[in-house]
C-alpha cells in the first residue's frame, strides 16, 4: 500500500497514509474497549495481563475525523500520518475503570491465560503497541505536520462518562 500512494505521489496526486491509533473510541463504538467491557461482564472481572503496563494508543473518532480532513487538505503528497490522542494508556488503567464502572474486580491473569480469558483479542491486549510502533513519535510528527490538535476526551475521560456502560 506504502508503495502505490508513493508512486502517486511521483504522479502529482497528492495522497497520503492515515492510521490510527487500534483503539478509536467515542459513541458507537464497536471495537476493543466494548469487547474487553462484555468480557468483564460475562466473567465477573475486568482483567489486564501480568503487571498491565503494557500500552494502548487511542484516539476519538472526531479527532480521527478532523485528522482525515487535515490530510485531504494540506498533507504533503506521500504522507504517513498517524492519529492517537492518548499515545499509551496501560492495560490496567483501562481494566481499572472497567471495573469500577461495572462494580467489579481488575485482576492480573498470566499471558499463559489471556486468550482463554480474551478469546481472539488475548494476544493483541498482550502487545505494547506504544512501543511495538513507536507511535508517540509518529503521533507527534503528525501533529506538527499538520498542526493537528486532539480536542475531543481521551479514552479513560471518555470511558469515565459512562456511555460504554449503559
Amino acid at each position: 500500500m506504502d508503495h502505490a500512494v508513493l508512486e502517486m505521489a511521483d504522479r502529482g496526486i497528492r495522497a497520503s497514509i492515515v492510521s490510527l491509533a487500534p483503539s478509536v473510541h467515542g459513541a458507537g463504538d464497536k471495537g476493543f474497549v466494548p469487547m474487553m467491557i462484555n468480557i468483564a461482564r460475562a466473567k465477573g472481572f475486568a482483567a489486564y495481563i501480568g503487571d498491565g503496563t503494557n500500552h494502548w494508543p487511542a484516539v476519538h473518532r472526531l479527532d480521527a475525523a478532523v485528522l482525515y480532513r487535515l490530510a485531504l487538505e494540506i498533507a504533503p503528497a506521500g504522507s504517513r500520518l498517524l492519529g492517537a490522542g492518548d499515545e499509551g494508556i496501560s492495560l490496567r488503567e483501562i481494566a481499572a475503570v472497567i471495573a469500577r464502572q461495572l462494580n467489579v474486580p481488575a485482576v492480573s491473569i498470566t499471558p499463559e491465560k489471556a486468550t482463554a480469558h480474551f478469546g481472539f483479542l488475548g494476544r493483541i491486549a498482550a502487545l505494547d503497541i506504544t512501543s511495538l510502533y513507536n507511535t508517540t513519535q509518529a503521533s507527534l510528527a503528525t501533529r506538527e505536520l499538520l498542526g493537528w490538535i486532539p480536542m475531543q476526551p481521551g479514552l479513560i475521560a471518555d470511558l469515565e462518562k459512562g456511555h460504554y456502560f449503559a
